[in-house]
C-alpha cells in the first residue's frame, strides 16, 4: 500500500526489509535482525518486486545477489532511511555523554553530594566522573572537562575558568575538642595530633595563623589523600587542614568544627579546564555553568 501523498512510494516496511536484505544478501540473517521469520522477509521482497515491476535480487546457488537496478535502489533507499532516522533522533535526542576528571577528594567531599541535583536539572546529560590523582589527558583518556589545581595557563589549546579559590581551615571533631578543650593558641595546639595529607599545609598554616612559631606539633599522622585526613578528623584522631569547600557539609552536619577563626588563603586555586574548539557543545557549557554555580553557592554559604 503506497503512502498518502506519495502515490508511487512502496510500503515503508517493505523498504526497510529490502535495505536489511540488501546489506546481508541472506534471508536468514535479515530475518534475525528484523525479528521475523524468513518466510515473512521473502514475502515482503516478492511484494516489493511485484509492485515495482523490477527484479531487485538474483537468486544464486549460494545465496542472493543484487541486480544492477537493486544495487542502485539499495543505495538510495539506505540514504533515505538514514535521513528519516536522523530526523527522528533529533526529535528524541539521546543523552549527551560527558566525562569530568576531578581529584578523589573533590569528587567525594564536594561533587558527589551535588550530583543528584545535577541529574534533576539535566536529565539529558549522562555525566561520568573520573576521580583520579593522575593528571588526565583530554584526548587519550576521553576527558571532556577537568578540574585542575594551580595557575593558568595549563597548556596550549586549553580554556581555563576559575572554579573556586582555596581557603584552608583547621577542623576537628567536636567530641575531640570536648575531651581535650578547644585550642586557643599555639601552646594549646601541642596537645593535638596533626593530620597531614599529601599537600602538607601545616607549615604554611602555622606561619599564617601563628607567625614566628615553628610547626605546631611534633605528633603527626600522614595520609596520601585529603579525604582520608578529613575522615580521620571526623573520627576524632586529631586536627586536619582542608579546603573549606571540602569540609563545609561536615561542619554544617556537626561532624566537624572549625578550630580557629583564621584561615590560610592559597595563591593556587581550582580551575575548570577543557580543550579549545571552534564549536563547543551545549552540554559541556551547561556542565561548566552548573559547576560554577555550585562553587558560587559554596562560597556564599561558607
Amino acid at each position: 500500500m503506497s503512502a498518502p501523498g506519495f502515490p508511487g512510494l512502496p510500503s515503508l516496511n517493505a523498504l526497510r526489509v529490502f535495505e536489511v536484505v540488501a546489506r546481508h544478501l541472506n534471508f536468514r540473517l535479515a530475518a534475525e535482525e528484523l525479528g521475523v521469520t524468513q518466510a515473512a522477509v521473502a514475502q515482503q521482497i516478492r511484494g516489493l518486486e511485484a509492485s515495482l515491476g523490477i527484479r531487485l535480487f538474483e537468486r544464486l546457488a549460494r545465496g542472493l545477489g543484487l541486480t544492477d537496478a537493486g544495487r542502485a535502489y539499495s543505495t538510495s533507499v539506505r540514504s533515505a532511511l538514514m535521513m528519516i532516522d536522523e530526523a527522528t533522533r533529533l526529535l528524541r535526542p539521546e543523552p549527551s555523554h560527558l566525562t569530568v576528571s576531578v581529584t578523589p577528594t573533590l569528587a567525594s567531599k564536594w561533587l558527589i553530594p551535588k550530583l543528584g541535583h545535577f541529574a534533576d536539572q539535566h536529565p539529558d546529560i549522562d555525566l561520568q566522573v573520573l576521580a583520579t590523582d593522575r593528571l588526565s589527558h583530554f584526548h587519550t583518556d576521553g576527558v571532556d572537562l577537568a578540574v585542575r589545581h594551580g595557575h593558568p595557563p595549563f597548556g596550549a589549546g586549553l580554556n581555563a575558568e576559575l572554579l573556586m579559590e582555596q581557603r584552608i581551615v583547621a577542623v576537628a571533631s567536636p567530641t575531640l575538642l570536648a575531651a581535650q578543650g578547644t585550642p586557643l593558641g599555639f601552646a594549646d595546639l601541642q596537645g593535638f595530633v596533626a593530620l597531614h595529607d599529601a599537600h602538607n599545609f601545616w607549615p604554611q598554616f602555622t606561619a599564617a595563623v601563628f607567625p614566628g612559631h615553628p610547626l605546631a606539633t611534633s605528633r603527626n599522622l600522614r595520609f596520601n589523600q585529603t579525604s582520608l585526613a578529613i575522615e580521620a578528623a571526623v573520627g576524632g584522631q586529631g586536627i586536619t587542614l582542608a579546603s573549606h569547600a571540602f569540609v563545609k557539609d561536615d561542619i554544617a552536619a556537626g561532624r566537624l568544627v572549625q578550630v580557629f577563626a583564621r584561615h590560610l588563603q592559597l595563591d593556587k586555586a581550582f580551575y575548570l579546564v577543557w580543550p579549545r574548539k571552534a564549536q563547543q557543545s551545549a552540554a559541556l557549557q551547561q556542565v561548566i555553568d552548573w559547576l560554577k554555580a555550585q562553587a558560587g553557592e559554596s562560597l556564599s554559604t561558607g
